[in-house]
């Protein structure tokens, strides 16, 4: 087989769950796991969003995507996820732990109920959608997980004490992780963006920050990763703007 049909088969026809994938990076990263041939769960917690981005890709990636309703603090929801993936394409290869929510307030004035919420989101719902994917990727002889992290895990800053918190804690997590499974086959990697055109916080993409990282641009990475030589492992990908703004 020679080298471009290899590169094709790391992706062609796999399984891939992706969270927090109705819009933004997570959706970038469907949208190219698609266009190189791979099966799609799409999932989010919102019903109305995920039924339309599956339905909106369906229509060009016919019996390739499938829409699930997932927040990923509940472990029912999450099992329900895994097995969705199951019951249509008989199994799981790859996951992208995407799914996120930004918090940014002084510690005096976070509640328990924000702290919880963005501790849970962004470092529990990993733990929890991990763990339903080993078993089911060690069944398969191998896979890949990547984690979406963010340049915020090494570089703290002020109103950042919660979401810091949990990205310095997915940082560690997936550095654990990787170490537990790789004789399983399994790959871990985790990507840490910078600044990113997209809706994350709330904010909308802003035509005028063309000069942001993009979403189909963590897409291109996670594509990247997943062809990598199985012997090669980019455990850790830091992402920044090749050409922000001068300062000053």
């Amino acid at each position: 087989m020679n080298v471009e049909g290899t590169v094709k088969d790391a992706i062609q026809d796999r399984v891939a769950i992706v969270t927090g994938s109705t819009k933004g990076i997570g959706l970038g990263i469907a949208q190219a796991l698609l266009a190189d041939g791979a099966k799609v769960v799409i999932s989010a917690r919102n019903a109305g969003e995920v039924a339309a981005v599956a339905a909106d890709l369906g229509k060009s990636h016919r019996g390739r995507v499938l829409g699930r309703v997932c927040d990923v603090r509940r472990e029912s929801d999450v099992a329900d996820l895994f097995a969705a993936a199951d019951r249509e394409w008989g199994g799981l290869d790859f996951l992208v732990n995407n799914a996120g929510i930004g918090l940014f307030k002084n510690v005096e004035e976070i509640t328990l109920g924000e702290w919880n919420a963005v501790l849970e989101t962004n470092l529990t719902g990993v733990f929890l959608c991990t763990r339903a994917a080993i078993p089911r990727m060690r069944k398969r002889g191998g896979g890949y997980i990547v984690n979406i992290s963010s340049l915020a895990g090494k570089n703290a800053f002020p109103l950042g004490g919660a979401y810091n918190t949990s990205k310095f804690g997915l940082n560690g997590f997936s550095e654990a992780l990787m170490q537990e499974v790789r004789y399983d086959g399994i790959r871990v990697s985790y990507v840490m963006p910078g600044s990113v055109n997209t809706w994350f916080g709330g904010e909308k993409p802003d035509p005028a920050q063309a000069w942001k990282i993009q979403p189909e641009d963590i897409g291109e990475i996670v594509l990247d990763l997943l062809r990598f030589p199985a012997r090669s492992l980019a455990s850790r990908v830091e992402v920044r703007p090749s050409r922000p703004p001068r300062k000053g």
